[in-house]
């Protein structure tokens, strides 16, 4: 349920796109993300961040768009988050205790991970750069494509390529997770 919400955005903006064009999209947008904001908010007690930052995003390029009747504005929104999302992913290997990407793997595992530091580090700069790339990406395609192909990049592109990128990290930080005390991890053997 909470991944459909994630997305709902992305399909509600696809859909209008589809059935009434980029100008309703970017207003079903708009609304779709400040739902998503409120549903978040009245299910958990509080805003979630990327929430918060992704409307407040989207109602200042979305306004720019349907005012000024230009979709450039709303094709910058991919390219704004994700500088940001690479940026925050720098900024934490000075700020917090931890870099960004082991935050977000160790909150998904139930187990510790057996990670070097250094090894995270690598991790974290390769997410930084991966969001960078995208977001270099999202406008060479709005700038030399039509924007049905922008729209299309960004549903059926963007998201998809980010699963594909994270998921051998996935399969490698799977193999490197210690077990409950006293049992052996998957990687060390029985002993029998």
């Amino acid at each position: 349920m909470s991944q459909l919400l994630e997305l709902s955005p992305l399909i509600v903006f696809l859909v209008a796109f589809e059935l009434l064009g980029i100008y309703w999209a970017t207003a079903s947008l708009m609304a779709a993300c400040l739902l998503v904001l409120l549903i978040h908010r009245m299910s958990t007690g509080k805003f979630k961040t990327m929430h918060v930052i992704t409307a407040a995003v989207v109602v200042i390029l979305g306004s720019a768009t349907l005012l000024l009747r230009d979709v450039r504005f709303i094709q910058w929104k991919p390219t704004v988050l994700l500088a940001l999302t690479a940026a925050a992913f720098l900024g934490s290997l000075r700020i917090g205790k931890q870099p960004l990407v082991r935050r977000m793997f160790e909150g998904v595992f139930d187990e510790p991970l057996a990670v070097s530091s250094r090894a995270w580090l690598v991790i974290n700069c390769l997410w930084a750069a991966w969001f960078a790339a995208l977001a270099v990406a999202n406008i060479y395609v709005a700038r030399n494509f039509t924007e049905s192909t922008w729209v299309h990049f960004k549903v059926y592109g963007i998201t998809p390529a980010t699963m594909i990128f994270m998921l051998p990290q996935v399969l490698w930080l799977s193999s490197k997770a210690k077990g409950p005390a006293g049992s052996p991890s998957p990687s060390e053997p029985s002993g029998s």
